[in-house]
């Protein structure tokens, strides 16, 4: 006849990488509250492409082709993103600090930036970005 056994132990979640809650020992750390939501795509994107470029340049990978490689990518995407690069430098610090999603959808896309970043004037870039950062009027009603 075996006998059951009985442990008690003080445990939390935490948030892991990604999206993931992990189980861990011990109270909850105190201190400051997580903030809530989910830091936007397009955020981590343009981090990415400006990791990604002191990459190349620091030689640690060859190319935007050894990165595709690396990634598990293709070589198209990683020049999608690499392109955030053309942006204005001041856009480029909005996206990074952009609000954190804290429902649904991000707001702003990569997709939406594609066609800021093709256009190499500056100053017509920041009327784009203004553009697609004002709130989208919905349907009356």
């Amino acid at each position: 006849m075996t006998r059951g056994i009985t442990i008690t132990r003080e445990v939390h979640f935490r948030q892991g990488r990604g999206q993931r809650k992990v189980l861990a020992e011990g109270r909850a750390p105190e201190g400051k509250p997580l903030p809530l939501g989910r830091v936007p795509r397009v955020s981590r994107l343009m981090a990415l492409a400006i990791r990604l470029e002191k990459l190349v340049r620091s030689g640690e990978v060859a190319d935007y082709a050894d990165i595709a490689r690396l990634g598990h990518v293709t070589r198209a995407r990683v020049t999608q993103i690499m392109s955030l690069l053309n942006l204005a430098p001041d856009i480029q610090e909005e996206i990074l600090f952009l609000p954190r999603t804290e429902h649904g959808r991000d707001p702003i896309r990569e997709r939406h930036l594609r066609p800021i970043a093709a256009v190499m004037d500056w100053r017509k870039q920041r009327k784009m970005w203004q553009a697609i950062k004002e709130p989208r009027a919905g349907p009356a009603g």
